[in-house]
């Protein structure tokens, strides 16, 4: 009996045995903290992209008030929606070469054989793409929204939905990118594939403002923002991860 039991200890001890350790937490995070560094850097090295996005940005949002004329009551009553709009179409404009680079040179492959989890590493490349990307859009919109004659404070909560919003449109636009990477008019599908995704973030983000102007309070288009992005941040990475795979292989 005890022979026998010495026996499945044993061969219970093999197959654990050979299963390769999980990397600890804080190998996790300097493997993340290393992904997003180097994105960062590309991203300085290389600001062409950034600037080309800011640029269209600022251009969409300052061309409606010449367009629609000196009348304060009808600047203010579009202002969120076109703000979230031009902030959305550039945020699809600089996801257009999120991966595609990567898939050319073959730094997408050695992401794929690193020891760290892939939508880990995923995350990390999406945070430096906020940050050096998107996140100019959302400082600005406070210096745009000057056009519009909006308020100090519907100027604040436009400023706290992009805040929360934009995220949510650069983890699901990466799901696109991730997608169509390697393919011709990867830009244009991605944007098809994506845009219908988005619109509940269009939809809550401008309708913050629109609330508060109306007296009603901003905290449950806020309340539903948080949510889509807590969302976004579990599920956006490990899709991203697997259809990434799928282009590779």
């Amino acid at each position: 009996m005890n022979e026998l039991s010495k026996l499945s200890a044993t061969q219970v001890a093999q197959p654990l045995a050979a299963v390769p350790a999980l990397p600890s937490l804080p190998s996790l995070l300097q493997g993340w903290r290393t992904v997003f560094v180097q994105e960062m850097r590309i991203a300085f090295r290389r600001p062409g992209h950034t600037l080309a996005a800011l640029m269209f940005f600022v251009m969409v949002v300052s061309l409606f008030p010449l367009g629609v004329g000196p009348e304060p009551a009808l600047l203010r009553r579009m202002a969120a929606g076109v703000v979230w709009v031009a902030a959305l179409l550039a945020c699809m404009l600089s996801l257009s070469r999120l991966f595609a680079d990567d898939w050319q040179d073959g730094t997408l492959e050695s992401l794929l054989l690193a020891a760290y989890p892939l939508p880990l590493l995923v995350l990390a490349k999406l945070a430096a793409h906020w940050c050096s990307s998107v996140l100019l859009l959302v400082l600005i919109s406070p210096v745009l929204a000057l056009q519009f004659d909006l308020s100090a404070s519907a100027t604040g909560v436009l400023f706290v939905s992009l805040l929360l919003g934009t995220p949510v449109l650069s983890l699901v636009g990466a799901i696109g990118a991730a997608l169509t990477v390697g393919l011709r008019g990867a830009g244009m599908l991605m944007s098809l594939l994506t845009l219908p995704l988005l619109v509940p973030v269009l939809i809550f983000g401008a309708g913050a403002v629109d609330a508060h102007q109306a007296d009603l309070g901003a905290g449950a288009h806020f309340s539903v923002l948080c949510a889509l992005l807590l969302l976004a941040l579990v599920a956006a990475p490990a899709v991203v991860a697997a259809a990434l795979r799928i282009a590779v292989e």
